[in-house]
Protein backbone atom coordinates (compact mmCIF):
# COMPACT_ATOMS: atom_id res chain seq x y z
CA UNK A 1 0.00 0.00 0.00
CA UNK A 2 1.77 3.22 -0.95
CA UNK A 3 1.06 6.23 1.12
CA UNK A 4 -0.21 9.64 -0.37
CA UNK A 5 2.17 12.39 1.50
CA UNK A 6 -0.82 14.74 3.74
CA UNK A 7 -0.27 18.57 4.19
CA UNK A 8 -0.33 18.85 7.50
CA UNK A 9 -1.34 22.20 9.42
CA UNK A 10 0.39 22.40 13.36
CA UNK A 11 -1.17 24.67 15.88
CA UNK A 12 0.66 25.29 18.89
CA UNK A 13 2.54 27.47 21.54
CA UNK A 14 5.47 28.80 20.59
CA UNK A 15 7.28 29.31 23.79
CA UNK A 16 9.25 26.95 25.47
CA UNK A 17 6.85 23.96 26.90
CA UNK A 18 6.31 20.11 26.26
CA UNK A 19 3.39 20.88 24.16
CA UNK A 20 5.30 23.22 22.05
CA UNK A 21 8.65 20.98 21.85
CA UNK A 22 6.52 17.90 20.70
CA UNK A 23 4.61 19.81 18.23
CA UNK A 24 7.46 21.09 16.80
CA UNK A 25 9.52 17.93 16.80
CA UNK A 26 6.32 16.28 15.43
CA UNK A 27 6.28 18.41 12.53
CA UNK A 28 9.81 18.09 11.75
CA UNK A 29 9.82 14.26 11.44
CA UNK A 30 6.66 14.41 9.48
CA UNK A 31 8.55 17.06 7.03
CA UNK A 32 11.18 14.07 6.66
CA UNK A 33 8.99 11.63 5.73
CA UNK A 34 7.66 13.59 3.04
CA UNK A 35 4.28 15.36 4.38
CA UNK A 36 3.87 18.71 3.62
CA UNK A 37 3.96 20.54 6.58
CA UNK A 38 2.62 23.87 8.43
CA UNK A 39 2.99 25.81 11.73
CA UNK A 40 0.06 28.58 12.45
CA UNK A 41 1.34 30.35 15.41
CA UNK A 42 1.89 34.09 16.84
CA UNK A 43 5.35 33.36 16.58
CA UNK A 44 8.08 31.07 15.15
CA UNK A 45 8.45 27.99 17.43
CA UNK A 46 10.97 27.94 19.24
CA UNK A 47 12.65 24.76 17.80
CA UNK A 48 11.08 25.36 14.51
CA UNK A 49 14.47 25.28 11.72
CA UNK A 50 14.27 28.44 9.85
CA UNK A 51 14.90 26.91 6.52
CA UNK A 52 13.27 23.39 5.53
CA UNK A 53 11.76 22.60 1.82
CA UNK A 54 9.01 20.98 3.38
CA UNK A 55 7.79 23.82 6.15
CA UNK A 56 6.35 26.72 6.00
CA UNK A 57 5.61 29.25 8.92
CA UNK A 58 2.21 31.66 8.98
CA UNK A 59 2.24 33.95 11.51
CA UNK A 60 -1.41 34.75 13.13
CA UNK A 61 -1.69 38.76 13.46
CA UNK A 62 -3.21 39.05 16.71
CA UNK A 63 -3.74 42.98 16.82
CA UNK A 64 -4.48 44.87 19.22
CA UNK A 65 -8.11 47.07 18.58
CA UNK A 66 -9.08 49.23 20.67
CA UNK A 67 -12.80 47.75 20.84
CA UNK A 68 -11.14 45.31 23.19
CA UNK A 69 -10.28 45.65 26.53
CA UNK A 70 -7.71 42.57 26.49
CA UNK A 71 -6.21 41.43 22.92
CA UNK A 72 -7.82 38.47 21.57
CA UNK A 73 -6.06 35.61 19.98
CA UNK A 74 -8.93 32.91 19.29
CA UNK A 75 -10.65 34.73 16.49
CA UNK A 76 -7.58 36.20 14.35
CA UNK A 77 -6.44 32.72 15.04
CA UNK A 78 -9.24 31.10 12.95
CA UNK A 79 -9.46 32.93 10.55
CA UNK A 80 -5.63 32.43 9.80
CA UNK A 81 -6.37 28.47 9.92
CA UNK A 82 -9.33 29.32 8.00
CA UNK A 83 -7.21 30.71 5.02
CA UNK A 84 -4.57 28.36 5.24
CA UNK A 85 -6.52 25.39 5.03
CA UNK A 86 -8.13 26.79 2.04
CA UNK A 87 -5.24 28.38 0.62
CA UNK A 88 -2.58 25.34 1.34
CA UNK A 89 -5.90 22.29 0.51
CA UNK A 90 -5.27 21.02 3.96
CA UNK A 91 -6.05 17.50 4.90
CA UNK A 92 -5.14 17.55 8.64
CA UNK A 93 -5.22 20.43 11.02
CA UNK A 94 -3.44 18.89 14.31
CA UNK A 95 -3.43 21.64 17.63
CA UNK A 96 -1.99 21.27 20.38
CA UNK A 97 -4.09 22.20 23.30
CA UNK A 98 -7.80 22.73 23.57
CA UNK A 99 -8.03 26.27 24.55
CA UNK A 100 -7.46 28.11 22.21
CA UNK A 101 -6.28 26.50 19.23
CA UNK A 102 -8.84 23.28 18.94
CA UNK A 103 -11.72 25.59 20.00
CA UNK A 104 -10.32 28.54 17.13
CA UNK A 105 -10.41 25.33 14.70
CA UNK A 106 -13.59 24.34 15.03
CA UNK A 107 -14.14 27.98 14.21
CA UNK A 108 -12.35 27.90 11.35
CA UNK A 109 -14.44 24.60 9.59
CA UNK A 110 -17.47 26.92 9.55
CA UNK A 111 -15.73 29.65 7.53
CA UNK A 112 -15.27 26.85 5.24
CA UNK A 113 -16.87 24.87 2.00
CA UNK A 114 -17.38 21.19 3.61
CA UNK A 115 -14.86 20.04 0.36
CA UNK A 116 -12.16 22.51 1.84
CA UNK A 117 -12.44 21.52 5.45
CA UNK A 118 -9.11 19.58 6.90
CA UNK A 119 -9.92 16.84 9.42
CA UNK A 120 -9.32 18.20 12.87
CA UNK A 121 -7.01 16.27 15.70
CA UNK A 122 -6.41 17.27 19.00
CA UNK A 123 -3.95 16.56 21.39
CA UNK A 124 -3.98 17.40 24.52
CA UNK A 125 -1.30 17.98 26.89
CA UNK A 126 -2.41 18.36 30.53
CA UNK A 127 -2.93 22.16 31.74
CA UNK A 128 -5.91 22.16 28.80
CA UNK A 129 -7.90 19.38 30.72
CA UNK A 130 -6.46 19.60 34.62
CA UNK A 131 -6.38 23.32 35.62
CA UNK A 132 -9.13 24.76 32.72
CA UNK A 133 -11.39 21.68 32.00
CA UNK A 134 -12.78 22.30 35.82
CA UNK A 135 -13.13 25.88 35.76
CA UNK A 136 -17.09 26.95 34.21
CA UNK A 137 -15.50 29.90 31.69
CA UNK A 138 -13.36 27.13 30.20
CA UNK A 139 -14.85 23.59 30.54
CA UNK A 140 -18.02 23.72 28.17
CA UNK A 141 -15.62 24.80 25.70
CA UNK A 142 -12.58 22.49 25.96
CA UNK A 143 -15.54 20.00 26.10
CA UNK A 144 -17.52 21.29 22.95
CA UNK A 145 -13.94 21.38 20.98
CA UNK A 146 -13.23 17.80 21.48
CA UNK A 147 -16.91 16.53 20.56
CA UNK A 148 -16.42 18.40 17.26
CA UNK A 149 -12.69 17.23 17.13
CA UNK A 150 -12.28 14.28 14.42
CA UNK A 151 -10.10 12.62 16.62
CA UNK A 152 -9.05 13.71 20.17
CA UNK A 153 -5.04 12.16 21.88
CA UNK A 154 -3.31 12.48 24.97
CA UNK A 155 0.13 12.38 26.27
CA UNK A 156 -0.26 9.70 28.93
CA UNK A 157 -3.07 7.54 30.28
CA UNK A 158 -3.57 9.18 33.16
CA UNK A 159 -4.15 12.59 31.16
CA UNK A 160 -6.66 10.69 28.82
CA UNK A 161 -8.04 9.58 32.59
CA UNK A 162 -8.37 12.72 34.11
CA UNK A 163 -9.90 14.60 31.02
CA UNK A 164 -12.80 11.48 31.05
CA UNK A 165 -13.24 12.93 35.02
CA UNK A 166 -13.40 16.41 34.52
CA UNK A 167 -15.32 16.97 30.59
CA UNK A 168 -17.46 13.96 30.53
CA UNK A 169 -16.68 13.55 26.83
CA UNK A 170 -17.79 10.67 25.01
CA UNK A 171 -15.32 11.22 22.37
CA UNK A 172 -12.91 8.41 22.39
CA UNK A 173 -9.50 9.74 23.71
CA UNK A 174 -6.52 7.38 21.90
CA UNK A 175 -2.93 7.74 24.03
CA UNK A 176 -0.08 8.62 22.02
CA UNK A 177 2.47 9.32 24.30
CA UNK A 178 5.43 11.70 23.93
CA UNK A 179 8.59 11.09 22.26
CA UNK A 180 12.33 12.59 21.57
CA UNK A 181 14.58 12.75 18.65
CA UNK A 182 18.19 12.55 20.51
CA UNK A 183 21.10 14.45 18.51
CA UNK A 184 24.86 13.91 19.24
CA UNK A 185 26.40 17.15 21.63
CA UNK A 186 28.37 19.10 20.12
CA UNK A 187 30.43 19.50 22.78
CA UNK A 188 32.04 16.73 25.05
CA UNK A 189 30.64 16.45 28.62
CA UNK A 190 34.45 17.50 29.90
CA UNK A 191 33.66 21.06 27.52
CA UNK A 192 30.50 21.58 28.99
CA UNK A 193 31.01 20.95 32.58
CA UNK A 194 33.98 23.58 32.00
CA UNK A 195 31.45 26.11 30.53
CA UNK A 196 29.65 25.15 33.93
CA UNK A 197 32.25 25.53 36.00
CA UNK A 198 31.55 22.08 37.40
CA UNK A 199 34.71 20.08 38.27
CA UNK A 200 34.57 16.19 37.32
CA UNK A 201 34.29 15.22 41.21
CA UNK A 202 31.33 17.12 41.35
CA UNK A 203 27.48 15.39 40.98
CA UNK A 204 25.84 17.78 38.91
CA UNK A 205 22.04 17.57 39.07
CA UNK A 206 19.62 18.90 36.31
CA UNK A 207 16.25 20.45 36.04
CA UNK A 208 14.90 21.61 32.90
CA UNK A 209 10.89 23.66 33.18
CA UNK A 210 9.17 26.62 32.15
CA UNK A 211 9.25 27.24 36.33
CA UNK A 212 5.26 28.06 36.33
CA UNK A 213 4.39 27.47 39.84
CA UNK A 214 2.62 23.78 39.27
CA UNK A 215 6.52 22.82 38.70
CA UNK A 216 7.59 23.90 42.67
CA UNK A 217 10.74 25.79 42.51
CA UNK A 218 10.60 26.65 46.05
CA UNK A 219 10.86 22.61 46.76
CA UNK A 220 13.75 22.09 44.22
CA UNK A 221 15.43 24.79 46.10
CA UNK A 222 14.85 23.06 49.68
CA UNK A 223 15.97 19.77 48.37
CA UNK A 224 18.68 21.17 47.63
CA UNK A 225 19.78 23.21 50.82
CA UNK A 226 19.26 20.12 52.20
CA UNK A 227 22.04 18.57 50.30
CA UNK A 228 24.33 21.12 50.34
CA UNK A 229 26.15 19.94 53.60
CA UNK A 230 26.27 16.23 52.53
CA UNK A 231 28.23 16.18 49.21
CA UNK A 232 30.00 18.34 46.79
CA UNK A 233 26.81 18.77 44.08
CA UNK A 234 25.70 21.72 41.69
CA UNK A 235 22.59 22.60 40.79
CA UNK A 236 21.95 23.49 36.52
CA UNK A 237 17.91 24.68 36.33
CA UNK A 238 17.84 25.13 32.29
CA UNK A 239 14.36 28.06 32.84
CA UNK A 240 11.95 28.55 30.31
CA UNK A 241 11.28 31.55 32.08
CA UNK A 242 12.66 34.32 33.97
CA UNK A 243 14.82 33.27 37.17
CA UNK A 244 14.84 36.45 39.02
CA UNK A 245 11.43 35.38 41.06
CA UNK A 246 13.23 32.84 43.21
CA UNK A 247 17.43 34.62 42.95
CA UNK A 248 16.33 35.93 46.71
CA UNK A 249 15.11 32.54 48.09
CA UNK A 250 18.89 30.95 46.66
CA UNK A 251 20.45 33.60 48.84
CA UNK A 252 18.36 32.74 51.86
CA UNK A 253 19.29 29.09 51.77
CA UNK A 254 22.84 30.41 50.75
CA UNK A 255 22.51 28.23 47.76
CA UNK A 256 24.41 30.94 45.56
CA UNK A 257 27.16 28.94 44.75
CA UNK A 258 25.37 25.60 44.16
CA UNK A 259 22.63 26.94 41.34
CA UNK A 260 23.80 27.68 37.96
CA UNK A 261 21.58 28.97 35.41
CA UNK A 262 20.58 29.19 32.09
CA UNK A 263 18.09 29.83 29.80
CA UNK A 264 16.47 26.79 27.75
CA UNK A 265 18.28 26.55 24.43
CA UNK A 266 18.17 24.72 21.16
CA UNK A 267 21.23 22.56 22.86
CA UNK A 268 19.92 20.27 25.74
CA UNK A 269 21.78 17.49 24.88
CA UNK A 270 24.77 19.10 25.56
CA UNK A 271 23.77 20.13 29.42
CA UNK A 272 21.57 16.46 29.91
CA UNK A 273 25.28 15.03 28.62
CA UNK A 274 27.05 16.40 31.29
CA UNK A 275 24.68 15.57 34.04
CA UNK A 276 24.54 12.73 36.56
CA UNK A 277 21.07 12.89 37.86
CA UNK A 278 17.69 14.87 37.08
CA UNK A 279 15.14 16.34 39.78
CA UNK A 280 11.92 17.04 38.97
CA UNK A 281 9.91 18.34 42.20
CA UNK A 282 6.24 18.94 40.57
CA UNK A 283 3.06 19.17 42.25
CA UNK A 284 1.29 18.02 38.67
CA UNK A 285 2.98 16.63 35.07
CA UNK A 286 0.46 14.97 32.26
CA UNK A 287 4.01 13.43 30.89
CA UNK A 288 7.12 15.25 31.68
CA UNK A 289 9.35 15.80 28.42
CA UNK A 290 12.58 17.00 30.06
CA UNK A 291 12.42 13.47 31.85
CA UNK A 292 12.66 11.61 28.79
CA UNK A 293 14.58 13.92 27.20
CA UNK A 294 16.90 13.55 30.62
CA UNK A 295 16.68 9.46 29.90
CA UNK A 296 17.27 9.89 26.01
CA UNK A 297 20.98 10.81 27.73
CA UNK A 298 21.60 8.31 30.20
CA UNK A 299 20.73 10.48 33.19
CA UNK A 300 18.53 9.18 35.85
CA UNK A 301 15.62 11.48 37.39
CA UNK A 302 14.17 11.64 41.00
CA UNK A 303 11.00 13.33 41.01
CA UNK A 304 7.70 13.22 42.58
CA UNK A 305 5.49 9.93 41.89
CA UNK A 306 2.65 12.65 40.04
CA UNK A 307 0.48 12.63 37.15
CA UNK A 308 1.86 10.26 33.88
CA UNK A 309 5.59 10.04 35.58
CA UNK A 310 5.18 6.70 36.26
CA UNK A 311 4.39 5.82 32.84
CA UNK A 312 7.84 7.17 32.20
CA UNK A 313 10.21 6.47 34.97
CA UNK A 314 9.88 2.39 35.99
CA UNK A 315 11.10 3.15 39.58
CA UNK A 316 14.14 1.77 41.32
CA UNK A 317 14.93 1.05 37.68
CA UNK A 318 15.33 3.59 35.53
CA UNK A 319 14.75 6.43 38.34
CA UNK A 320 13.23 7.00 41.93
CA UNK A 321 10.31 8.49 43.03
CA UNK A 322 8.81 9.53 45.80
CA UNK A 323 5.48 11.28 47.32
CA UNK A 324 4.73 14.47 45.95
CA UNK A 325 6.07 17.53 48.13
CA UNK A 326 8.11 15.35 50.63
CA UNK A 327 11.33 17.37 50.43
CA UNK A 328 12.95 14.78 52.61
CA UNK A 329 12.36 11.85 50.89
CA UNK A 330 13.80 13.69 47.70
CA UNK A 331 16.89 15.08 49.55
CA UNK A 332 17.69 11.05 50.64
CA UNK A 333 17.16 9.93 46.91
CA UNK A 334 18.77 12.28 45.36
CA UNK A 335 21.71 11.67 48.22
CA UNK A 336 21.64 7.87 47.91
CA UNK A 337 22.17 8.11 43.80
CA UNK A 338 25.16 11.09 44.83
CA UNK A 339 27.32 8.73 46.87
CA UNK A 340 26.83 5.69 44.69
CA UNK A 341 27.96 6.48 40.89
CA UNK A 342 27.85 2.66 40.37
CA UNK A 343 23.66 2.55 40.94
CA UNK A 344 23.78 5.86 39.30
CA UNK A 345 25.59 4.44 36.39
CA UNK A 346 23.25 1.43 35.86
CA UNK A 347 20.13 3.27 36.07
CA UNK A 348 21.20 5.97 33.66
CA UNK A 349 21.56 2.98 30.82
CA UNK A 350 18.84 1.25 32.29
CA UNK A 351 16.95 4.43 31.62
CA UNK A 352 18.45 5.11 28.36
CA UNK A 353 17.40 1.80 26.43
CA UNK A 354 13.93 1.81 28.11
CA UNK A 355 13.40 5.55 26.70
CA UNK A 356 15.17 3.77 22.72
CA UNK A 357 12.19 1.11 23.18
CA UNK A 358 9.66 2.73 24.24
CA UNK A 359 9.40 6.49 22.89
CA UNK A 360 11.69 7.41 19.70
CA UNK A 361 10.11 9.12 16.86
CA UNK A 362 9.85 5.87 14.70
CA UNK A 363 8.09 4.35 17.30
CA UNK A 364 5.43 7.66 18.00
CA UNK A 365 5.10 9.55 14.92
CA UNK A 366 4.01 6.20 12.90
CA UNK A 367 0.91 6.66 15.71
CA UNK A 368 0.09 9.77 14.64
CA UNK A 369 0.65 9.32 10.82
CA UNK A 370 -2.12 6.23 11.25
CA UNK A 371 -4.38 8.44 13.20
CA UNK A 372 -4.14 10.58 10.05
CA UNK A 373 -5.03 8.12 6.94
CA UNK A 374 -7.56 6.85 9.20
CA UNK A 375 -9.44 10.01 9.66
CA UNK A 376 -9.03 11.16 5.25
CA UNK A 377 -8.89 7.79 3.99
CA UNK A 378 -5.84 8.89 2.00
CA UNK A 379 -4.05 5.61 1.83
CA UNK A 380 -3.79 3.93 -1.88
Amino acid sequence: MVLTPLRIGIVCYPTIGGSGILATSLGIELALRGHEVHFISYERPFRLPLEHTSIQFHPVDIGDHELFKYPDYTLPLSVKLAEVSRDHRLDILHVHYAVPHATAAILALSMLDPSQRPRVITTLHGTDTTLLGSHPAYGPAIRHALECSDAVTAVSTYLEGETRRLLQTTQPIEVIHNFVSPVLPRRSRLETRLELGVGEDEVLLIHSSNLRPVKRIDLLLQVAARLKEQSRFRLLILAGESFAPYEAEVRRLGLEDRIIVRGRTQNVEEYYSAADIGLITSDSESFCLSILEAMFYGCPTVSTRVGGIPEVIQTDSTGLLVSPGDVEALASQVSELIVNPERRKAMGQAAKQFAESHFTAEIIVPMYENLYYRKTEKAR
